[in-house]
């Protein structure tokens, strides 16, 4: 999560949530729901923003994807929040300012962007990521 005053960005928090590969997936998505509405409570976010899915190679990883993302969608709405979805390239060419970067490179910006930045994990940089494009675009 990120706070934009003025031209300025703010880190508030990241993290990653973490299921049980072992357990069912919608066990999993129930959880993931809990994390994130625990995450809305706590933080009171006025917007909220999603990367657009994208199809991988293997299409049973791109359908839990979209199911997760379709949880992340929910809890998102059901809070009363405005929420805007990316694509990845937008993200990468918001953070890099080319739509082709690499994870490394988005990394490295928003280490540039949020000094001091503890990023909890790939996945956590992903969001910040996200959120950030989403401060810059004027729509939250």
């Amino acid at each position: 999560m990120i706070a934009k005053n003025g031209n300025r960005l703010t880190h508030i928090a990241n993290g990653q949530v973490k299921t049980d590969a072992k357990a069912p997936l919608a066990e999993r998505l129930v959880g993931l729901d809990r994390e994130l509405t625990d995450v809305i409570l706590a933080h009171q976010p006025d917007s909220g923003a999603v990367e657009e899915v994208f199809v991988n190679k293997n299409p049973q990883s791109t359908l839990k994807l979209g199911q997760a993302r379709g949880v992340c969608l929910l809890a998102l709405a059901r809070a009363g929040l405005p929420v805007a979805e990316y694509a990845a390239r937008a993200v990468k060419k918001a953070i890099v300012g080319t739509g082709g970067a690499e994870k490394a490179q988005v990394q490295a910006m928003l280490k540039v962007l949020l000094p001091g930045v503890k990023l909890a994990g790939p996945d956590a940089a992903d969001a910040l990521a996200v959120a950030i494009a989403h401060a810059h675009s004027g729509k939250g």
